[in-house]
């Protein structure tokens, strides 16, 4: 015994020790407190500073908005200590430079670095162009959930009316960053102006434009005082339907007001699609709870994503919980809700499966501890 070593006299004053029980449960506590409490993430939380840089050019083509825009920018961008990626893209009227720096730089560092390149850098915008706009990104942009309404009897106007008074309920739950609403189309009043009915009463397309434009407004008028009471006055109300549309007054002629009705149609409808989303059911449909025959429905799917640094898990489950709530209620019992993502649920799958595996190791040195040295 008067040969032990450094390790071997600490594993004898806690043999006896009566705090080697104290402490083994307070490890066993906290890596129990450890685990719970850990977020569980499906995407890495690694920090990656990404900026998307918008360079409008109206009018221009693809080739002008890179020779003229794109390039000047990005050789400027590229003197930015920290820059490891530039991509870039040119389309019609814009230019869009995606710059991504070196893992783990400072996000909010490497954002006012490019910013400050950028604005500094104004003089080399061609004219007519426009002003930049900056805009960061992060990996917690990425949705973790994806609830797609969609129904046989519901259309297209229908589900996106339903989808935004869900997304409010949805933005009510704690971590929850941002929602987004795709496919569906949004209510629109549209003024189909008659040729020959401007033409009468002396108008222009563009006059009747201005008049709406004046006319669709609502604000503060001033305040009057009264009684030892204020009393504040708001001036002009927004047009919400056709009929209200209808009544504007847009011109004079000879003395008697020109309306809206009188030179145009006004019609309370939806907008003109520029893209359609559909849910299909395929043969393992059955298997999963979703009801439906071979067709094609319209769809509207809602996109979450969550805070940074929140358990994924634990903001899905929640809600899910929150959609369960309003069927029913906001949501038709003729319209469907499938959840088509789940970050949350398939981070829980993995991390279990970790947890798992960790578990059977740690046993497995115990039990080969426990045969080899001997169970003190």
């Amino acid at each position: 015994m008067n040969n032990l070593g450094f390790a071997g006299k600490i594993a004898r004053a806690f043999i006896d020790s009566k705090l080697t029980p104290l402490i083994v449960g307070a490890s066993l506590l906290l890596g129990l407190f450890s685990v719970l409490a850990t977020p569980r993430e499906e995407e890495p939380q690694i920090v990656v500073p990404m900026v998307d840089i918008y360079l409008p050019m109206p009018g221009s083509s693809p080739k002008e908005v890179e020779e003229r825009l794109v390039a000047p920018f990005e050789k400027k961008i590229w003197e930015i200590k920290g820059v490891e990626y530039i991509y870039s893209a040119s389309r019609p009227g814009m230019g869009i430079v995606t710059v991504r720096f070196v893992v783990g730089e400072n996000m909010e560092q490497s954002l006012v670095k490019l910013y400050n390149k950028v604005m500094s850098n104004r003089g080399l915008l061609p004219p007519g162009s426009g002003d930049p706009l900056v805009v960061p990104k992060s990996i917690d942009d990425v949705p973790i959930l994806s609830l797609t309404l969609w129904s046989e009897r519901y259309d297209h106007h229908a589900l996106r009316r339903v989808a935004r008074e869900l997304t409010d309920e949805l933005q009510k739950a704690d971590n929850v960053a941002e929602t987004e609403i795709k496919g569906g189309l949004s209510r629109e009043l549209k003024v189909s102006l008659d040729a020959s009915r401007l033409a009468s009463y002396g108008l222009t397309p563009l006059s009747v434009m201005g008049a709406l434009e004046k006319g669709n407004v609502a604000q503060r008028a001033g305040a009057i005082s009264s009684g030892n009471r204020d009393y504040t006055l708001d001036a002009g109300n927004f047009l919400t339907d056709a009929a209200g549309a209808g009544r504007l007054v847009v011109s004079a002629k000879e003395g008697r007001p020109v309306y809206l009705s009188d030179v145009a149609t006004v019609t309370d409808g939806v907008q003109e699609p520029t893209d359609y989303v559909f849910f299909g059911v395929g043969p393992a449909a059955a298997h999963k709870g979703i009801r439906g025959g071979a067709a094609d429905y319209p769809a509207v799917t809602i996109s979450v994503a969550k805070r940074k640094g929140a358990n994924a898990t634990w903001v899905a489950e929640e809600l899910v919980k929150r959609v369960e709530f309003q069927k029913g209620k906001i949501i038709p019992s003729e319209m469907q809700v499938t959840v088509t993502r789940n970050y949350g649920e398939t981070a829980k799958e993995k991390n279990d499966e970790l947890l798992f595996h960790m578990f059977l190791a740690a046993l497995s040195v115990t039990i080969l501890i426990a045969l080899f040295m001997g169970w003190r």
